[in-house]
């Protein structure tokens, strides 16, 4: 799998030294991506930049070749994934900062007394006075995570905090991993029903369920076992390919699937990254009638504007009619031969958080009266 690296790197501050070096990474393989200039001095300048390599393998002789170089001298070389990863994602802040000694009167004691009084008198106004309304728990054992199979609940954390990240900067909803250390249906269930009462929302999240007749090839024999227990036929690759209507493939096998594979009128989404079983392009010219990889098509597209609908109007569960309505809405918002809308504009989920809202209206779901303010 491709890795992004982030060299800095000191270069003599002398007209060509820059060409000099992108020169040695493109010897050694590497895809220049960004450049940033940490500082520029009369000697010398830092920069860093950020490589598209293969391995780590390769990142280290990259750094051999560069320090090579007259005058270069990388001072160091991190995974950029890593480096965003340092610490966690996410935080919890205050909405209303605590400066004197009235804040705290007002936020603490005393004055938290009466908004708990005023909840005991009237619960509706959980949504109200507390974050309860516009809060998500996004609940998983870690036993299905995309493309990453069965890889335990505190492995699936830095996945968990990405999406809480695009909860808040998408769709202002505040949301908080929780880990849920076992596989027992039940055990888990009765864990969810537990913690729920902080939030206004459950989402679940990459945990090993399937619904309807679901066929499965998977060279992993250990895998075969588990899969038959929840009602999954093993066959072979053919098979599935022969059989199935939609193909969701996220095996890390790049070209997998070929072109002859494919049956007229299947759906392909082959969405292991960031090179799929198969690309769009060419399923589509073997008959598919829909394909797309995992670069096009991402659940960050539905699920902050999915929430936020429901919690504006207090839905007590996310029917099909909420769903279509996202759906909707969300094609409705793609433009010229785009697949999807942009997923990281902030209009599209506010759209598909008001179509939501409404059809939550329309069926019944919605419980205006624990509808929150202030989201």
């Amino acid at each position: 799998m491709p890795l992004d690296y982030t060299y800095r790197i000191q270069i003599p501050h002398r007209a060509g030294q820059l060409a000099t070096v992108a020169g040695t990474i493109a010897e050694g393989g590497g895809l220049i991506g960004d450049v940033t200039t940490i500082n520029v001095g009369r000697e010398s300048s830092m920069r860093e930049i950020t490589l598209e390599i293969e391995d780590r393998d390769q990142a280290e002789r990259i750094i051999g070749m560069l320090n090579e170089l007259d005058g270069v001298r990388v001072v160091w070389a991190r995974d950029r994934a890593l480096l965003k990863h340092e610490g966690g994602k996410l935080v919890i802040e205050s909405a209303h900062p605590v400066r004197t000694v009235q804040d705290m009167r007002d936020v603490y004691t005393p004055g938290v007394a009466r908004a708990c009084q005023a909840i005991v008198e009237n619960p509706s106004l959980a949504s109200e006075l507390t974050m309860i309304g516009r809060s998500v728990a996004i609940c998983t054992n870690g036993t299905r995570v995309l493309g990453l199979g069965d890889i335990g609940p505190v492995a699936s954390m830095p996945v968990m905090e990405g999406k809480a990240v695009f909860y808040h900067q998408l769709a202002g909803v505040s949301a908080m991993p929780i880990l849920v250390d076992t596989k027992d249906v039940d055990e888990f269930v009765e864990t969810v029903v537990r913690i729920a009462p902080p939030f206004g929302g459950i989402h679940l999240e990459d945990i090993s369920a399937p619904a309807r007749r679901v066929l499965a090839s998977d060279p992993n024999p250990l895998s075969h076992e588990r899969a038959r227990a929840k009602g999954i036929e093993i066959t072979d690759m053919q098979t599935v390919m022969d059989e199935a209507d939609v193909v969701v493939a996220t095996t890390g096998v790049p070209g997998l699937i070929e072109p002859e594979m494919v049956r007229e009128g299947q759906v392909i989404l082959a969405i292991t990254n960031p090179y799929p079983e198969i690309e769009p392009e060419d399923a589509l010219a073997a008959g598919a009638a829909f394909a797309a990889d995992g670069k096009s098509v991402n659940n960050v597209l539905g699920y902050p504007g999915i929430f936020r609908g429901a919690l504006l109007c207090g839905a007590k569960q996310i029917n099909p009619e909420m769903k279509i309505a996202a759906a909707e809405i969300l094609a409705s918002l793609t433009t010229g031969d785009e697949l999807v809308p942009d997923a990281l504009d902030p209009n599209v989920h506010l759209q598909v958080a008001g179509a939501v809202r409404e059809a939550a209206i329309a069926s019944g779901a919605a419980r205006l009266d624990r509808a929150p303010t202030g989201l």
